[in-house]
């Protein structure tokens, strides 16, 4: 396994990942799964945020505790599905500034389309956590990676539920400073560039829209 893709196979993300791939979940409980393990997520993914100490008060005396050193954190989601991943992460990490990146993919050519750009305009002093529920061609990842480091972001990770091989590799090669988290690495593309075994669609899957 390369150092630079950490996938995390804690009994508790494995098992809602599981649940989550079986066509026959209802859309509430897939939108509440991908929710959850985007939450167990985002603790592999913040781990080396850096900390200093403080002094506080507890009810019985004064002591020295770790603290988070003020590092300044964005959330970005791929529009649509990453959404689905977003609340989770919110949920552990409020303080954190949003961000959002529109992009299809061409069916015929499965080439990334943008349609929408938003970001914090201090994201060169922040770092950046990109959420997708899927790494698949690794298309969509390398347009949004490419268009944050054009707008100034140096720090950047990815965050997704299911990666494929050929997507790993596209986003390495270019990209071999960016950390990616997923919780499985799946077997292959298929011909129409979806992952295999996979869950679907996973944006179809979230808003119900199959």
């Amino acid at each position: 396994m390369r150092q630079d893709t950490h996938v995390i196979d804690h009994p508790l993300v494995q098992h809602k990942l599981s649940v989550a791939r079986n066509r026959d979940t209802t859309t509430d409980n897939f939108r509440r799964l991908v929710r959850e393990i985007a939450a167990m997520l985002a603790y592999e993914a913040t781990r080396d945020l850096p900390v200093e100490h403080a002094d506080i008060h507890t009810p019985i005396t004064t002591c020295r505790v770790p603290v988070i050193s003020g590092k300044k954190l964005c959330l970005v989601s791929i529009l649509r599905a990453g959404n689905g991943m977003l609340d989770g992460m919110i949920d552990l990490l409020p303080n954190a500034r949003v961000g959002h990146i529109g992009l299809y993919r061409d069916p015929e050519t499965l080439e990334a389309v943008e349609y929408y750009f938003k970001v914090p305009d201090d994201i060169a002093e922040r770092m950046v956590i990109v959420v997708d529920p899927m790494l698949a061609t690794g298309n969509t990842a390398l347009a949004a990676l490419s268009r944050l480091k054009e707008a100034g972001a140096t720090s950047l990770k990815y965050v997704c539920l299911l990666a494929s091989p050929e997507g790993l590799a596209a986003l390495h090669g270019a990209y071999p400073d960016v950390v990616v988290v997923t919780a499985a690495i799946d077997r292959c593309l298929d011909e129409h560039g979806y992952i295999v075994p996979g869950l679907g669609d996973a944006g179809d899957r979230i808003f119900g829209t199959l």
